[in-house]
């Protein structure tokens, strides 16, 4: 261990990071280690990375003294944030702006940001197709994220921007999958008409990064966009029929109309849905699956994604 080099991973006990722990773990050719952040070390999945061989630390993201000190003697970092905890981009922009300031102190050789489009950059606020949201953004859980690429370019930190895709374990967690209607049939409801939208399994996420950080310097000041696959709604609700045995159809709906389904954060999804819907070749066309699969051989697709985990798909 001592010979190798450290990643710092932000996040470790979270989707992204997650990935990244275990893919640095289950690799032992690539001559790096895992510093596992959480803000809680005795958590489950902390203890877990610990018996898995990670090196498990404290720090907080919202806590910049805590970064820099679990940065420390590290060779890079993976940077991440997860604003479904707090609904702020301002409290995003600033755990970037505590991560990349973390990293400068430190003298992190090489960063991934985990990243997504400044979506204003295409839909400007008096743009009338989607509303305006808190005031100043259009995907909140976006723009805050693209926002944050020149906190880390600025400061001078040497940074790859990874563009990540929708995880299918949004199917899972984010109670996003299949539903039964009243007659019992199944349904799967997106409001991204007959568009294609990429996604990813999550621990592909962790291993493109880990593939990222193998390259080393030469992706240093570039932008990588990755995908599983590029899916209609309909190819995914197919699919969701092939993996359950059962008829899944696809219950296409408008961006207003998902908005307004009350949920808490729907106005951002359903204007991050119609983002996409709309910009599906410039949101595609920076997330190739070669790129990914160059980074990551192992890289799956949804069909096997669903044999993997059709039984933690909640279908009520």
């Amino acid at each position: 261990m001592a010979d190798k080099k450290v990643i710092a991973v932000v996040g470790a006990t979270g989707a992204q990071g997650g990935g990244l722990v275990r893919a640095i773990l289950a690799r032992k050719d690539t001559g790096f280690s895992a510093r596992a952040l959480s803000r809680d070390t005795a958590s489950d999945k902390a203890k877990e990375l610990a018996r898995l061989g990670a090196e498990v630390v404290a720090a907080d993201v919202d806590d910049g003294a805590a970064l820099a000190r679990a940065f420390a003697g590290t060779h890079a970092a993976f940077c991440v944030t997860f604003y479904w905890n707090h609904f702020s981009p301002e409290r995003e922009l600033a755990q970037a702006r505590a991560m990349a300031e973390a990293a400068k102190q430190a003298g992190v050789a090489h960063v991934i940001w985990s990243t997504l489009e400044d979506t204003r950059q295409f839909v400007a606020l008096t743009d009338d197709r989607m509303p305006t949201l808190m005031g100043r953004y259009k995907v909140p859980h976006f723009d805050a994220k693209g926002e944050a690429d020149r906190i880390f370019s600025d400061l001078g930190v040497p940074t790859t921007l990874l563009r990540t895709s929708f995880y299918w374990e949004n199917f899972i967690h984010f109670g996003m999958g299949p539903k039964a209607g009243p007659d019992g049939t199944l349904a799967l409801t997106l409001p991204i008409g007959d568009k294609k939208m990429p996604g990813i399994a999550a621990e592909d996420i962790g291993k493109c990064a880990l593939g990222i950080f193998a390259k080393g310097r030469d992706t240093i000041g570039t932008t990588i966009g990755i995908a599983g696959e590029h899916l209609t709604g309909a190819q995914m609700a197919a699919a969701f029929g092939r993996a359950l045995g059962r008829t899944v159809r696809y219950n296409e709906v408008t961006p207003e109309a998902y908005r307004n389904f009350g949920f808490p954060g729907a106005d951002d999804l359903g204007n991050m849905f119609q983002f996409k819907r709309d910009f599906e070749s410039i949101f595609c066309g920076a997330r190739d699956p070669a790129v990914a699969r160059a980074l990551n051989p192992d890289l799956l697709s949804f069909d096997r994604w669903l044999d993997l985990h059709k039984s933690q798909i909640p279908l009520q």
